[in-house]
């Protein structure tokens, strides 16, 4: 089955950009388009996604409201990917804080284009960990290693040795295969690793973890 997405963004060409690139490839199917993070919801109920392309700045309501009207009452809720024109910019950062999966620069290249879609989809790496760990170290801390609510979070959780070895590993961007050959274990183990890490957070992903452990301080975000 294809990947669907749905193409969020107030500027038409954008859209359409989105659109001729997405829409020439065989695993990839456009399903739909918004000019206004207001018409998401419906859209998203309708159409049921996999992924939403979202414009971080709107007029009406932006990408960070947006993302999180979706994950407070979508069911099932698809994969949010925050389009951005900048990419060190704490709209994207509180987007991403809000639930979105990852962010793509509108002057990506086509093929950088696809891959953040169909690695989103997949849910299995972390995507730009590089660029995470920037936007983290600008706006993710309170000057002490970390910010208190967070390294809260990660007191409570308890993580085992081997689930914190996951996390860093989830941190430097490693998808479930490289963490396995890594480990030497087997794929299989480090998803219930992974599953366990996310549960023990509260996290809905893999990107809202390796947040948690950076605003913690558990990894260096520098």
């Amino acid at each position: 089955m294809p990947v669907t997405v749905l193409l969020v963004d107030d500027e038409p060409l954008v859209r359409a950009g989105l659109r001729a690139v997405l829409g020439a490839q065989p695993d990839i199917e456009v399903v739909g388009e918004a000019a206004d993070g207001a018409a998401v919801i419906p859209l998203v109920r309708q159409l049921r996604p996999d992924v939403v392309a979202m414009d971080v700045r709107m007029p009406l309501l932006d990408g960070i409201e947006a993302t999180r009207a979706v994950l407070r009452t979508v069911d099932s809720p698809p994969k949010i990917l925050v389009v951005t024109t900048f990419e060190n910019d704490e709209y994207v950062y509180e987007a991403l804080r809000a639930g979105a999966d990852g962010f793509l620069l509108k002057r990506a290249r086509p093929a950088e284009i696809v891959h953040a879609v169909r690695l989103v989809a997949e849910g299995e790496s972390l995507l730009f960990p590089a660029s995470v760990r920037q936007l983290a170290a600008r706006y993710g801390t309170d000057g002490d290693g970390g910010n208190r609510a967070a390294r809260a979070v990660l007191e409570r959780a308890r993580l085992t040795e081997r689930e914190a070895e996951v996390l860093r590993l989830m941190a430097r961007g490693l998808s479930n295969a490289e963490i396995a050959g890594r480990l030497v274990v087997g794929t299989e183990t480090v998803k219930s690793h992974v599953s366990a890490v996310l549960a023990k957070l509260g996290a809905r992903d893999r990107t809202q973890a390796v947040i948690a452990a950076y605003e913690s301080g558990f990894v260096a975000p520098g």
